[in-house]
């Protein structure tokens, strides 16, 4: 839940709105949607992740914004 916690309490203070949730293949997947340069910092730190996370590698997929509202973990 580290990584998950961290990336919502990062969105939180960012203005980003979207989830993140584990894959059931152990992966971590996520949704961000607010302004450019917000998101772009979310998928930054997704691609090292918080200190004590091992990140091998990070895929990124632009998608039209659903009107998401807050930001979960799922």
């Amino acid at each position: 839940m580290f990584f998950r916690d961290t990336t919502r309490r990062r969105a939180e203070a960012a203005g980003v709105s979207g989830w993140v949730r584990n894959t059931p293949k152990g992966e971590v997947e996520a949704v961000f949607e607010g302004e450019p340069a917000a998101v772009d910092e979310l998928v930054q730190f997704a691609r090292r992740g918080p200190s004590r996370a091992e990140v091998s590698s990070a895929e990124v997929t632009e998608e039209d914004p659903e009107g998401l509202e807050g930001f979960e973990v799922c």
